[in-house]
């Protein structure tokens, strides 16, 4: 029954939080929408899995402030560890906090672990308990779990599709010893795509006119250039 309570609430996160960041990057940082993460789906399992956390540490009977600051520390550090090990194994920066003050490395920051404590405080202290009864009903009912299942196997396939995508984007950044910056490829194949009154597509956004190899190549020829400036 556990296995399926977390199940649920790894979906839901990894939706949820696709959300937040999908409205944060029209809001506050691309000004316009761009499916964000790593998979094309509307889901990002770095949420998933923080969900499953928060919800773990929730569980331990200890003072809930202890489980906030507890949360704090597991979420910064899962977030370091999901990022370094997209640069350092795929050469691919999903976000850069290069610019925030007490960067580490541009992979995680005090403003963002200050949003990751907010977050868990509000799961501790207001989404916890009505969650848990969410989870288990959602765990009894067969409907659901068939939903559920689908809905990871969906993700499993994406999982596949998009790793084979990064290790051909890995091969192409190699030669620049560069990381590639995710979001702002896509933001380069986007606007490369408008320029020739092009389709954009929002769910499969490396999708181009061209081999990706040379997406990656112009992208990074450019991002170069901007650094020598």
């Amino acid at each position: 029954m556990l296995f399926f309570e977390l199940s649920f609430l790894f979906a839901l996160g990894s939706v949820c939080g696709w959300v937040i960041e999908l409205f944060f990057r029209r809001i506050f940082s691309a000004k316009r929408w761009i499916n964000p993460g790593f998979l094309n789906g509307p889901y990002l399992p770095m949420y998933g899995f923080g969900t499953c956390i928060l919800f773990g540490f929730s569980s331990i009977p200890v003072p809930k402030w202890l489980v906030v600051i507890i949360v704090f520390f597991a979420l910064t550090l899962l977030e370091y560890v999901t990022g370094l090990i997209f640069v350092k194994v795929f050469k691919i920066r999903l976000w850069d906090y290069s610019d925030r003050f007490g960067n580490i490395q541009g992979i995680i920051c005090p403003l963002f672990s200050v949003f990751w404590g907010a977050i868990g405080a509000g799961f501790v202290y207001l989404l916890y308990d009505p969650l848990s009864r969410l989870a288990l009903s959602a765990a009894q009912n067969a409907w659901t779990l068939y939903f559920l299942g689908l809905f990871l196997g969906v993700m499993l396939v994406d999982v596949f599709i998009s790793f084979n995508l990064s290790l051909k984007i890995r091969k192409a950044a190699l030669k620049f010893k560069e990381a590639v910056h995710y979001e702002k490829l896509k933001e380069s194949i986007a606007e490369r795509r408008a320029r020739l009154k092009l389709k954009v597509n929002f769910l499969f956004p490396f999708r181009s006119d061209r081999p990706l190899k040379e997406s990656v190549e112009e992208f990074l020829e450019k991002f170069r250039g901007k650094k020598n400036q």
